[in-house]
């Protein structure tokens, strides 16, 4: 899929955008927006962003600070699972 964002010169210079590197720039937000809201796992940007490595994509993950989110009821739920598993409830 191809597409076209039109933006203005002067934001880009402002930016400091390098033409050669926007696309890619603008795909690496796509995917870890993406990741971040749970559209799509890791698995998936390694695809997109073509990574040789689950580990490179794990770095990238972190440098965008592209967590899932993880609330107080999936805490509770693992310390739950832990409990089963070793047998101390």
């Amino acid at each position: 899929m191809h597409i076209l964002i039109e933006l203005p010169d002067n934001i880009a210079n402002q930016l400091q955008l390098e033409p050669a590197n926007i696309s890619r720039r603008i795909l690496e937000l796509i995917a870890a927006d993406s990741y971040r809201q749970g559209h799509i796992g890791a698995a998936e940007v390694r695809r997109m962003l073509n990574f040789c490595s689950r580990w490179e994509t794990y770095e990238f993950l972190k440098r965008e600070k592209a967590y899932l989110p993880y609330t107080k009821d999936d805490l509770k739920q693992d310390v739950q699972n832990i409990r089963s598993v070793l047998g101390t409830q």
